[in-house]
């Protein structure tokens, strides 16, 4: 394809990151979508995808995805810097390792902003029409109660689980489980329980708030281990 072609690519693109990916840090669709929504081959987005990223429009990082904006500092640049997981088993006890500590530290960092934010994200989960939906909002709420920990390194280590977990063994996991629970329950369960994380956030309760988060890892775990058992 001509650079040409990537200049047009590029534009419409920039033109779009904002419906894509409202908020800076936000994933952008997969290169197959976002081809197919320009109407163009992957080697012209790729070339797109490379001058908007030189230019800081957005980021990229291998295993995870395209992420509006710039490149935060504090991410590795390369997964060789973190340990490859092997099982969802696996990814799911190092969340519930990590995160509760996430949510709690959450709680003494939250601003109104940052708690009506969170909010809108489990509203958007309330109404997710498939499971990609699904799987959108629940890594979006995730990766915000990490942002507002204010810690770097906290962000990153779930950023890094969140794209862990689009991998293919994890995928194959999730499918059979969402076809056994359907996304009903994600819609309620699930929402349910990232409301009280966010009730716990906003009352600044650092213990209740690492509580639902535990309890809400502990359901992903119990429908994880019931399917491979």
């Amino acid at each position: 394809m001509s650079r040409q072609t990537a200049d047009i690519i590029q534009a419409r693109l920039l033109g779009m990151l904002v419906d894509l990916a409202p908020d800076v840090g936000e994933r952008l669709p997969s290169e197959r979508v976002l081809a197919r929504m320009l109407g163009c081959s992957r080697a012209t987005l790729r070339k797109a995808l490379d001058m908007l990223e030189k230019d800081g429009a957005l980021w990229r990082h291998v295993g995870q995805g395209t992420f509006r904006g710039r490149r935060p500092r504090h991410l590795p640049i390369r997964d060789t810097v973190m340990v490859q997981s092997e099982t969802p088993a696996e990814l799911i006890r190092a969340r519930r390792l990590v995160e509760p500590q996430v949510a709690a530290e959450a709680a003494r960092c939250a601003v109104p902003a940052d708690v009506a934010h969170l909010r809108a994200i489990v509203a958007a989960g309330r109404v997710a029409r498939d499971r990609s939906a699904c799987e959108e909002t629940d890594a979006a709420f995730h990766r915000a109660v990490a942002g507002v920990s204010r810690n770097p390194v906290l962000f990153s280590f779930l950023i890094y689980l969140s794209g862990a977990r689009r991998r293919t063994l994890w995928q194959r996991e999730w499918d059979r489980i969402y076809r056994r629970v359907g996304i009903d329950e994600f819609r309620t369960v699930h929402s349910d329980q990232h409301d009280r994380i966010v009730d716990a956030i906003a009352a600044g309760d650092a213990e209740a708030a690492a509580g639902e988060m535990e309890t809400h890892l502990e359901t992903i775990e119990a429908a994880i281990l019931t399917e491979t058992d």
